[in-house]
């Protein structure tokens, strides 16, 4: 079910918040360890082999969080065309989007490991690039409990982390994330609601090898075109090295 916010670009028209940019759309289900169904969508460039692949672990759930959640929509709707970026989204267990509902309950940070775990595996099945992880907020939270078995096999690229708030991740856990040798950066908005850059780097000082970005004037939701735009640069130029800055404008 589109969004009828969703514009469909012509050539030559400015990028817009709700644009749509052709892709190759694939409406998919993972099944996870603890035999849950999950819904998502995987977006792939329409005519090229994907350069970099993207998995999203979107906000949290029982704060209206969800795979359509507005960076991770906007990802998917300009990554494949823009740098020939492959997107998957998906919802997490007990989730529901106009894509649909994912089977299970809210794990508050625990169980949804099981439902990293199957995007990952997603990925490989389809025999796409290695993917980067990108956390948005309670994504974060997901990505630092349960995503170094993924890094230490060889499946992980890299890591972003978007707003992390460190709610549910122990400095135990983050410890462990020092060994790591992917990247791992976290974008900081300069007012977060829960975790501001200097705080940021205080906590994420047992894992120096962690990349703190501080981002001037930005919050916690990313809300504005300026914003995303930032996102998105960076997270397509840590993906496919050289490709940002993006193209403001669609040339068909």
């Amino acid at each position: 079910m589109s969004d009828p916010h969703d514009t469909i670009a012509a050539d030559d028209t400015e990028i817009r918040s709700g644009t749509v940019l052709p892709a190759r759309r694939t409406d998919i289900e993972l099944v996870t360890d603890d035999h849950l169904v999950l819904v998502g969508e995987l977006a792939e460039p329409a005519e090229r082999p994907a350069r970099g692949t993207i998995v999203t672990l979107h906000p949290l759930p029982t704060a209206h969080g969800f795979m359509d959640s507005h960076v991770l929509k906007k990802a998917a709707s300009r990554l494949p065309a823009l740098a020939d970026i492959a997107v998957l989204r998906f919802n997490f267990r007990s989730v529901t989007s106009p894509r649909g509902t994912s089977e299970g309950t809210f794990g508050d940070g625990v169980s949804e490991g099981f439902d990293l775990r199957a995007a990952v595996a997603e990925i490989t099945h389809r025999q796409l690039p290695t993917p980067w992880l990108v956390g948005w907020s309670f994504g974060t939270e997901v990505v630092l409990k349960h995503a170094l078995e993924h890094v230490g096999s060889g499946a992980v690229a890299g890591v972003v982390l978007l707003s992390p708030p460190l709610h549910r991740t122990t400095d135990d856990e983050l410890a462990r994330w020092a060994a790591v040798d992917v990247p791992v950066i976290a974008l900081v908005p300069e007012h977060d609601d829960f975790l501001r850059p200097d705080e940021a780097a205080r906590r994420f000082a047992v894992a120096p090898n962690v990349r703190v970005v501080p981002v001037e004037g930005a919050k916690h939701l990313w809300v504005g075109e300026r914003y995303v735009r930032i996102v998105l640069d960076a997270m397509a130029d840590l993906v496919v090295p050289g490709i940002a800055p993006l193209p403001t404008h669609w040339a068909g």
